[in-house]
């Protein structure tokens, strides 16, 4: 064979990369039209016409291209003009000032506090470029699109026949106006709980609301916690409206209902879950063939039975897009009534359910899979330690064989995707343990069981299958919403492979495959080497983050080509939207309107990335206010990270972090460009990332959750 013959192997571009390649394509052919099919075989790629043709999707809502016939698209010659008008969502400051970041650009526009304009946190806005300096662009907010806050803790000033609220953030630079009837008699210096139920026309109004909650001074955990919800746009409280909805329903399987499904009460069914859930929303049932292969049944909450869509218990619950999970409380995106009770799998009561089962072969692959309405009994109910007790041989249970069964089937079905390119990030989680008051009275580390793993093993299960299903649907594709994992960037995998090199690990970052079996390695070593388990969680934020959408392009991180969200309605309303329109289609096919379902998949997308920020916020609190018990104490810990002004430190034990100042060192350091390490200035000695330190903790600012650290 001569050098000649040697053909390149197609490649699979990231998202990113792709749209750039087409535009390439577009702007040298500008009077030529093409479809997927036609970009595949011309650019010689590997990615699939979903992946294409979700690239083009975009390309043609930026106005790049335009569509033309047959899903052809061709070049639009008006495109090319320098518009400075942007949308973008805000990210805010401590300071004041915000970044806004959109998609159009390439870096992200930085607008300084003057011209913020009243906008905040996660907004949606129109801003104007007004600079740009070496590829960085400054801007100028000029109104707001769509507000993202509806929620505020403030101090409530009545007057003779109206009121305001003061919003604590200072960061908030209007007041809200409350009218008497809508003030819960709330006093003068209250703190109170505002929902902002109309928005001013001109900047010099205030917006108007109601006071849903006053909170006692004495309860700063309180008022904390309900900011952090307030902050991200989320509350505990449901509207009125949707209180009274919720009172109407109740739990009815009659025959005409009990007709319409498959009666699974006969099979051995539980649940594991958390010692302290309320809300069951998955069951497994197990019973052995008459064949010799074992039936294996995934059964979720039917939550779409008591949803119906555009009421406003429906309308609530998109709305909210998913149940946030603070140190202390959860903030549900479905009323207790559904969440604790009428959807909840309880034992010993008949459910109502939406299952997925499988039928599995001797070597545990799927031979039959069955999708529909069920109704189920649930046996027993197993927290996750009290399920690996049994799995261990030290707890006695009717169902030890069921579960040593099942849980060998997991293992298998893990090391089968593990060896296909699945990836596992493995990372520390803790547990803020608190007492009757809300008050941390210890940190641990969470502890991952078989049984966890096995709980996991068939979600992944059951949402790859109805991924699969709805994608091989009908032809033309039948709009579905898939959770996608684009590949990583190039450019940041490289510097990411860098920072790693010199700390003496190689990171290959060749193709797809290498960068997978870079991080399996970086994870295992991980493992014994301090400084590489510092920087491990930095191969997960080098990753894009996993999203909603109607596009599918796969999943990377878990290496499936067809995955959704099928395993969680009563906590995620993009699992609703999914076992709506996988019911629609099972003995028919059912088309929803694509364009809706994008604006869904990405309003679902903002709000799971609000309520994961409010997570952290309330673990970040806790863990502050956990060690301002515990000032003047010494704890072991492990360089974390630097900036210029100190040093971060982990403590080994809790996980907690805090800042050792480099003023607090015996001479000045100065912080190398990759933040890796640090130089004396004077001996040249070297401290680094994942360094074992001994440091005392001098100081914690529990409303700012800073933590100040000395030497030890």
């Amino acid at each position: 064979m001569t050098k000649k013959s040697i053909k390149k192997k197609p490649k699979k571009l990231s998202s990113g990369v792709l749209q750039e390649r087409l535009k390439t394509r577009f702007y040298k052919n500008p009077t030529k039209s093409y479809s997927a099919k036609q970009l595949i075989k011309s650019e010689r790629i590997s990615n699939n016409a979903d992946s294409v043709n979700h690239a083009l999707s975009q390309l043609s809502n930026e106005g790049f291209l335009v569509k033309v016939k047959d899903a052809k698209y061709q070049f639009n010659k008006n495109s090319v003009k320098a518009t400075r008008i942007f949308e973008g969502i805000v990210d805010m400051t401590k300071y004041g000032s915000a970044y806004i970041i959109t998609d159009d650009l390439e870096s992200d526009i930085f607008v300084p506090k003057k011209r913020v304009k009243g906008a905040m946190n996660n907004d949606r806005v129109e801003v104007m470029v007004v600079s740009k300096h070496k590829e960085k662009y400054t801007g100028e907010i000029l109104k707001v699109v769509e507000r993202n806050t509806t929620h505020f803790v403030g101090i409530y000033q009545p007057s003779k026949s109206f009121g305001f609220v003061l919003p604590k953030d200072p960061n908030v630079t209007f007041d809200v106006y409350i009218h008497q009837k809508d003030s819960l008699d709330a006093k003068s210096g209250d703190q109170v709980l505002v929902k902002v139920d109309k928005w001013p026309s001109s900047k010099r109004k205030s917006p108007i609301g109601h006071i849903e909650r006053i909170l006692t001074e004495e309860d700063m955990n309180e008022v904390r916690m309900q900011s952090i919800l307030a902050e991200q746009g989320f509350s505990e409280i449901f509207p009125p409206e949707v209180e009274s909805e919720v009172a109407n329903l109740k739990f009815e399987l009659d025959k005409q209902e009990l007709s319409r499904r498959k009666d699974c009460r006969n099979v051995t069914t539980f649940t594991i879950d958390p010692f302290d859930a309320k809300d069951f929303d998955d069951a497994l049932s197990y019973q052995k063939l008459e064949n010799g292969n074992v039936e294996i049944g995934i059964h979720i909450a039917d939550v779409t039975h008591y949803v119906h869509p555009n009421t406003e218990l429906d309308k609530e619950a998109y709305l909210r897009s998913t149940s946030v999970y603070l140190a202390d409380r959860v903030a549900p995106m479905l009323p207790e009534k559904l969440s604790n009770e009428l959807c909840s799998l309880r034992p010993n009561e008949d459910s109502m359910t939406f299952s997925a089962i499988f039928e599995l072969d001797k070597d545990k692959g799927v031979v039959k899979k069955w999708f529909g309405k069920t109704v189920i009994h649930s046996d027993f109910r197993f927290s996750y330690e009290e399920a690996q007790d049994v799995i261990d041989g030290t707890m006695q249970s009717d169902f030890a064989e069921v579960l040593v069964d099942l849980n060998s089937t997991a293992k298998v079905l893990r090391e089968r995707r593990l060896k296909e390119g699945s990836i596992e990030f493995e990372s520390d989680e803790v547990k803020i343990i608190l007492d009757e008051n809300n008050n941390p009275i210890d940190i641990q580390i969470k502890e991952r069981l078989d049984t966890h793993l096995l709980v996991e093993e068939y979600m992944l299960l059951a949402n790859r299958h109805t991924g699969e299903f709805m994608a091989r649907r009908a032809k033309p594709e039948v709009p579905f919403i898939y959770r996608i994992h684009d590949l990583p960037d190039e450019d940041r995998m490289m510097d990411f492979a860098i920072l790693l090199k010199e700390m003496g690990f190689q990171f290959n970052t060749e193709n797809p495959r290498a960068i997978k079996n870079s991080i399996k390695n970086l994870n295992q070593k991980a493992q014994t080497d301090e400084s590489l388990k510092m920087v491990q969680p930095m191969a997960i934020r080098m990753m894009a983050k996993a999203v909603y959408s109607p596009d599918n392009i796969g999943h990377f991180g878990l290496g499936f080509d067809y995955y959704s969200h099928f395993t969680s309605p009563i906590r995620r309303y993009s699992d609703v939207i999914a076992h709506r329109i996988l019911f629609d289609n099972l003995d028919q096919v059912k088309r929803y309107d694509k364009s809706e379902l994008e604006i869904q998949c990405k309003h679902i997308s903002n709000q799971e990335k609000k309520a994961m920020d409010a997570e952290r916020d309330s673990i970040k609190y806790k863990k502050s206010e956990f060690l301002k018990n515990h000032i003047g104490e010494v704890f072991d810990g492990i360089i974390s990270g630097f900036i210029d002004k100190g040093v971060f430190v982990e403590i080994k034990s809790n996980r907690c972090e805090g800042l050792v100042q480099f003023d607090k060192f015996e001479e000045p350091y100065t912080v190398a460009t990759n933040r890796l390490e640090a130089r004396a200035k004077h001996s040249g000695e070297v401290i680094k990332i994942g360094q074992p330190i001994r440091i005392e903790v001098i100081d914690v600012d529990v409303d700012r959750a800073e933590v100040d650290m000395d030497l030890a």
